[in-house]
């Protein structure tokens, strides 16, 4: 990367740092968020690469007046199968396998995230487990988060070129408070995020599944005390956050919505949707899913860790894909 290119990252964080957003910055949202958005014409001019096995236009209104929208069977299921096969693979040898794991268990603590070799095996197949960035080590997961169902969508809604931002796979729901994506999984331009949650087994409602309040991306933005975005200066924490948001949605009337989709659905969600994972009622249901972030290459040029460096990229069905800084020797090392 360049000196030049080096200066202008400085400066974007200093600008940060000084002048905190308090709003999405309109000059830079999505089109389908700005006010008189015509989905009609938008189509009109801008088909989808790819053909589509449901209604792109209603599937847009869904976005733009929920904040949503679910892809009803669109995953085949030996995409799904073959995946889930190679995450096998991971947790039954980790000690062969570099990645970064999350387990939220106090026996754990101080340091919760680590490389997958220094958790007990019989940890990784426990509750409160993050699997990081699985894709990056799988190739079948680059190719399930970049299904041509889920890149027309992507592309409809941001009409740009679409980069992968970060994965998380889950064995078991996560019972996470509610929340909204953007003030943690920040690029250059926060309003320039989407997320996909792919369904690898039938959700039951006894998993703990994931909730969602309809249209609450529309709601007020939370002020972390340092904007809109949480940093290590913010004066107001997670769980205020969680409680501001299920009062507001509360207030604004906006109807909690439960999500029991079946295998090969996708739930796409706007960066600004609240939402959240319901307590699990039965400890031995699993919640077997893959949540794909994903950006544009104008917000997110550049690996989300690694802002300065210029980045190894991969290209699956128009998607750019980022290979992981942190561990070379993984990238694609299940095929």
């Amino acid at each position: 990367m360049s000196i030049v290119q080096r200066v202008i990252r400085k400066a974007e964080s200093l600008k940060d740092h000084y002048f905190p957003l308090k709003e999405f910055d309109s000059s830079t949202l999505p089109w389908i968020d700005k006010p008189g958005a015509n989905i009609a014409d938008f189509l009109a001019k801008h088909p989808p690469r790819y053909k589509v096995p449901y209604n792109m236009a209603e599937k847009l209104e869904n976005w733009e007046q929920k904040g949503y929208a679910v892809l009803e069977n669109v995953i085949p299921e030996e995409m799904i199968d073959k995946f889930w096969g190679d995450f096998q693979e991971l947790v039954q040898n980790p000690d062969k396998y570099d990645l970064s794991v999350r387990i939220d268990l106090d026996e754990f603590k101080p340091n919760q995230e680590r490389n997958i070799r220094e958790f007990p095996k019989e940890a990784l197949l426990g509750k409160y487990v993050k699997i990081n960035d699985f894709h990056n080590s799988s190739v079948a997961g680059k190719k399930l988060m970049t299904h041509p169902s889920i890149v027309s969508f992507l592309e409809a809604i941001f009409n740009q070129k679409v980069v992968v931002m970060q994965s998380l796979v889950f064995m078991y729901g996560s019972q996470q408070p509610t929340h909204q994506d953007f003030p943690w999984v920040t690029a250059k331009i926060p309003s320039h995020l989407a997320a996909a949650w792919i369904a690898l087994e039938d959700i039951k409602i006894d998993s703990g599944p994931l909730y969602y309040y309809i249209g609450s991306h529309k709601m007020p933005k939370f002020d972390f005390g340092s904007g809109i975005l949480f940093k290590k200066d913010s004066t107001k924490s997670p769980l205020e956050f969680a409680q501001y948001l299920d009062k507001t949605c509360a207030e604004h009337q906006y109807p909690k919505e439960t999500l029991l989709i079946k295998k090969g659905d996708v739930l796409i969600w706007h960066a600004a949707l609240a939402h959240g994972g319901s307590m699990i009622t039965n400890p031995e249901q699993t919640r077997k899913s893959f949540v794909c972030h994903y950006s544009t290459e104008q917000a997110l040029p550049y690996h989300r860790n690694f802002v300065t460096q210029e980045p190894v990229k991969q290209e699956f069905n128009g998607v750019y894909i980022y290979n992981n800084p942190v561990f070379p020797q993984s990238e694609d090392v299940l095929k």
